[in-house]
Parts: structure tokens; sequence; C-alpha cells
């Protein structure tokens, strides 16, 4: 495992870090059904192979996260790893939900400390309307003064002037969390966001760095342009080159991903891409563009949606069925798609939850329209 300066905090931190997002599961259909032992083990094998950052989150799995990480820390596992997690910005309604939310964090991970906490999913919105106005920001202070946490951090999915903005709007910012990847470099707080952190020397984590998966199989022309390349690998490579980059976060489903992202991260190191490999991914980029998908990262924050749209699985068929022309493939991911599609009450629900910004509602037109 390689390991990296994790900005002022001064840490050591391994290039992979273990995202808790998509555990296995029991049933498909039903996020809060982790396959717990397989979880456990896949986590312990990664941190018995150097990852010794674990990354969840308050809602996780339907709010199981954290307490499944817990568990797999038991036995002397807690002591080996770096736990992050993070404040729950929709769930704070007025100043004394700080402390009932982390207290009911740290009890779920069975844990007295917080190496690195996080407020979640920062926008100009939630900065605006939650943190300042209900003090958040001291009370992340205090909580750091009575060990609660040992790093202050954000998360963030808005707009590069919005990120400067909280960036610069808070003096005990110790890390951030981002999304970029090879796509993403101009999108959020893309390529210049990750450069203006690291100037302020802030440790930063990079999630999406394969856009939910999507990048681990792309369209057949930006494979076909890979030259043999792994296309895993390859996206991976791309981000750990940069020096700015602290870790990366990767959700892992399997036991496959596990030893194969530990390989990956075994032979990352700084600027490892040729000029001629990042231009190369500068061109398939623009390939992709060109091709009209949903960025949909199938977080599943816009869900459960009221009126019974699966959103997310409507937006996996537009972009691996409809815009590739295979109708096999809307017919295995989602048989009734347009029919579901129409019981979108246009509420705008969904909207307020996703943290790509997209249109859903416009964007579902688009898609019952093409099926």
């Amino acid at each position: 495992m390689q390991y990296r300066r994790f900005g002022k905090t001064e840490e050591k931190v391994s290039v992979l870090g273990f995202g808790c997002m998509r555990f296995p599961k029991t049933n498909n259909e039903d996020d809060a059904s982790i396959d717990e032992a397989r979880s456990i083990a896949m986590l312990r094998n990664a941190i018995d192979n150097g990852v010794n950052y674990v990354d969840t989150a308050y809602f996780y799995h339907k709010m199981k996260s954290e307490e499944l990480v817990g568990k797999a820390l038991l036995d002397g596992y807690r002591d080996k790893v770096f736990v992050a997690t993070k404040l729950p910005l929709g769930h704070v309604e007025n100043e004394d939900s700080f402390d009932e939310l982390l207290n009911t964090q740290l009890n779920r991970l069975q844990t007295d400390h917080i190496d690195f906490y996080l407020l979640h999913a920062v926008s100009r919105n939630s900065w605006e309307n939650k943190v300042l106005p209900f003090g958040i920001l001291d009370k992340l202070r205090q909580a750091k003064a009575d060990g609660r946490i040992r790093h202050i951090g954000f998360s963030f999915h808005d707009d590069l002037d919005a990120f400067k903005m909280i960036v610069d709007g808070f003096d005990a910012w110790e890390f951030c969390q981002i999304q970029f990847n090879y796509i993403d470099t101009d999108y959020q707080a893309g390529l210049e966001g990750l450069q203006y952190a690291a100037e302020r020397d802030l440790g930063v984590v990079i999630m999406e760095p394969l856009q939910g998966g999507s990048l681990a199989r792309p369209e057949k022309e930006m494979l076909a342009m890979m030259d043999g390349r792994n296309p895993v690998q390859f996206a991976l490579d791309y981000i750990w080159s940069f020096p700015a980059v602290s870790l990366l976060l990767s959700g892992m489903s399997d036991e496959q991903q596990v030893q194969d992202n530990l390989q990956y991260a075994d032979e990352s190191k700084e600027n490892k891409l040729t000029q001629a490999e990042i231009q190369l991914l500068s061109e398939i980029k623009n390939v992709h563009d060109k091709l009209n998908l949903i960025p949909c990262r199938d977080c599943k924050y816009c869900m459960p949606c009221p009126h019974g749209v699966e959103i997310p699985d409507a937006f996996k068929a537009f972009n691996e069925g409809i815009t590739q022309g295979n109708r096999r493939i809307i017919e295995q991911i989602f048989p009734t798609i347009e029919a579901n599609c129409r019981q979108c009450a246009e509420c705008g629900e969904c909207e307020t939850k996703c943290p790509q910004q997209i249109e859903i509602i416009k964007k579902l037109k688009v898609v019952r329209n093409n099926v």
C-alpha cells in the first residue's frame, strides 16, 4: 500500500480509502439488506492489506452502514484505521441537532471519537441556510476540543465559486472531499478546486473516481480508444497522478473489486501517467461528452421517490440502452420504464436531494419520450 500526507493534519493515509456506500447486499432491491458477513470480511481484508481510511455516512445503506462499520472494526481493527463519517445536513433542524446526530453516530460506530468528521454534501444553499444559522462551525470546534472528533472537513456538491467560498469561509478546515475523475475535470469543484484546496494545505479526498461505476464499463467508443488498457486502473491512475490528491474512495461491492483495487493502489504513484496518456483521456472525455448521457451516479440520494419512480434505473436504462441503441438492455434493466416514468408527479423532492443537481423531472421526460 502507498501512503500520502493528508494536508495540514500531517496524518499518513492510504491512497485507497474504503467507501462504505456500496456493500454487497442479500437483496438487491433493498439497500438496507447488507450482507454482513461478506462486508465485514471484505473491509477487514482491505485493512489487513494496508487500507487505513474507512469512509461512511449517517444515511448510507438506509442508515445501516455506520452500524456495520462499527461491527467490522471490533477485535482490534478500530486501532488500525482512521474513521470518517459525515453530519447529515438534511437532518439538521435546529441548534441541538449537531450533538444529537454526532452522538448517535459515535454509538453506531462503537467508538469514542471520529478521526475525520465532514459536513455532508455542503452547497451554497446548505451553507447559508443550515451551517451558518445553526452555529455548526462553532459546534465543530467544540467537538474537536472535547475529543469527539479529531479533524474537521466537508464533502461538496455545487459549483466552483461555492467551493471557494466555503473553503475560505472557515479557518479550521483541515480537509475536503470532492468529486473528480477524467470526465469531471471541469464539473463542480473540478481540477481547479482540487488545486485551490491543495494550495491551502487541505487534505483532498476524491469521491466518484469511476462515476458510480460507469467508467469501469465505458461506452464502446471510449473503450476502443484505450487500446487494451484496463479502464478501471487507467481511471484511477489518472487521479493518483495528481500530487494534490491525498486519497481516493472506492465503494467496493465484491471481493474481486477489493483485490483489484489493492493491486492498483500498490502500483500507483504521483505523475505516473505520461502527457500522451493524459491527452488520450482528454480525447476520450470529448467522446463521452458527445454521447448526451444523463450524469446519474446511482448514489440513490434521490430515493425513495414518494410516487414510486425508479429514478436511477430509468437513467441507467437510458444511458446503457437507449443512447447506445441496445433494446435488450432496456428490457433487462427496466421492462416497464415508460409506465414507471409516467408516475412522476413533478413534486421536485428528488431534485432537492440530487448531489449532481440533475433536472430529474425534465430528464425523466427525455427517458419516457425515447423508449
